[in-house]
């Protein structure tokens, strides 16, 4: 199969020019929701492209979640490392919701809506992230220079419990793939893309929108 082409993200807001760009922890955490969303789901057509059978269904959406966890799980490193605590928390709270807001909306058009009774495709996600982000808290940052760039670079286990976490989700006969494809291809080219993105967010030097436009607003093309 032929691989996606590659993302374009941008994510600095744009302003009027010359005029600073001052957004709360809120906005940004909403904002990088939508990357983080968009994202897992090429990652995931990545590695259908790249022949893992991951069924449009449960299995997809079972794939996505710990993706995005995942991902969410890193922009919470960045943000400790750059945000006052009580910032911090409202950063993780919206990001965390509005993922599960984006799932929730794509699963209930696929799967549709959970069972009266049962958690939605959202909550679900919520609980996932609530149980695994303190099993990612374990796990450090890579040594050398890159992880102040980065604001966080994370370990060779951090990653490596991604691909651990993933395997359920595939075929078995595909099982023994995924690890190295998630560790050496998949998750380096996602985590670039989260970093970049985060410094981005964090950056308020305002950057004029050519042609007029929406002041404050962010790009995702």
């Amino acid at each position: 199969m032929q691989q996606p082409p590659a993302m374009r993200i941008k994510s600095r807001w744009f302003s009027g020019a010359g005029e600073p760009v001052h957004k709360s922890a809120g906005e940004q955490g909403s904002a990088m929701a939508f990357i983080v969303w968009r994202v897992a789901i090429h990652m995931l057509k990545r590695m259908r492209a790249a022949d893992f059978d991951i069924d449009a269904g449960a299995p997809y959406f079972a794939f996505a979640r710990e993706v995005l966890v995942f991902l969410a799980a890193v922009a919470d490193r960045v943000a400790y490392e750059r945000m006052p605590a009580e910032q911090r928390a409202e950063f993780v709270v919206a990001l965390v919701r509005h993922v599960a807001r984006h799932l929730q909306e794509n699963a209930d058009d696929l799967l549709g809506p959970t069972a009266p009774g049962e958690a939605t495709h959202g909550d679900r996600f919520i609980d996932l992230f609530n149980e695994l982000s303190s099993h990612y808290a374990e796990f450090g940052a890579a040594p050398g220079p890159a992880a102040p760039e980065a604001g966080f670079e994370p370990d060779f286990a951090f990653v490596r419990y991604l691909g651990v976490r993933l395997e359920p989700a595939l075929p078995e006969h595909h099982r023994r793939w995924v690890l190295d494809q998630v560790m050496a291809i998949e998750a380096p080219e996602a985590l670039g893309i989260v970093q970049r993105s985060m410094r981005e967010l964090f950056d308020a030097t305002p950057v004029p929108r050519r042609g007029g436009g929406r002041r404050g607003a962010l790009t995702g093309d």
